[in-house]
């Protein structure tokens, strides 16, 4: 164990799920969801409302020892019939189940999707912002900021990137295609760039800056929010 080691986070939604974790010693990824593949060296595992008083928080996680790509159907055969049966997932295949004590919390009721970090923010951190970077964060704040403007907006982990310009993202979804916010050094009709700094003109002059490329792109569109694992 390393710090830089990644880890990243699932989110597990159902009972007999985290069962394949604890007894089969896998975890399920639609390919869609994570179209750079799999980086990690840990998976960890936020439980949803499915498991009563353990809801909302990371509680376990475990060492990813290989992957591949296989159909939803040759995973779960007994439920063949489902939508997604011929699509394609990442059978994770880890290692020990090991307990997080003590859980890592989300006091603010965070939307959680896949998002990636690291060994030593996974150690220290207490709640799940606590896990994110700097840019992240950052992020997180303008995508609050175009909420409260009216503007819908998707927030794009690291995990779920919609391309590799090696920033924190979040997207608009316009009339004419998507808009990406992001932090990297990027000169695109469809890119806004964010600088890293936490005053409220320079989240404002972003806010102004999106609203006038969406505008530009034939306005925005509802937002469709982030996806967890089916």
């Amino acid at each position: 164990m390393y710090p830089e080691d990644r880890v990243l986070v699932g989110v597990i939604n159902r009972v007999r799920d985290l069962d394949h974790v604890r007894y089969d010693h896998w975890y399920r990824i639609p390919q869609g969801r994570i179209s750079s593949g799999i980086h990690a060296e840990y998976l960890a595992f936020f439980l949803s409302r499915a498991f009563g008083e353990r809801n909302g928080g990371i509680h376990f996680y475990a060492r990813r020892t290989g992957h591949e790509l296989v159909r939803r159907r040759d995973l779960l055969p007994d439920e063949a019939d489902h939508p997604r049966a011929g699509h394609l997932y990442y059978k994770v295949q880890l290692g020990e189940l090991r307990e997080r004590i003590p859980p890592i919390s989300n006091p603010t009721r965070r939307p959680i999707a896949f998002i990636y970090t690291t060994w030593d923010r996974f150690m220290a951190a207490k709640q799940i912002s606590d896990l994110y970077s700097t840019a992240d964060c950052f992020v997180d704040r303008v995508y609050y900021a175009l909420r409260n403007a009216g503007i819908p907006a998707e927030r794009i982990w690291e995990a779920e990137r919609i391309s590799d310009d090696g920033g924190a993202q979040l997207k608009v979804s316009c009339r004419e295609g998507d808009l990406v916010a992001t932090t990297a050094r990027v000169i695109s009709n469809d890119r806004v760039q964010l600088p890293v700094e936490n005053s409220p003109e320079v989240i404002a002059q972003v806010v102004a800056d999106v609203r006038a490329r969406a505008q530009a792109m034939g306005g925005s569109l509802p937002a469709t929010g982030p996806l967890e694992a089916e």
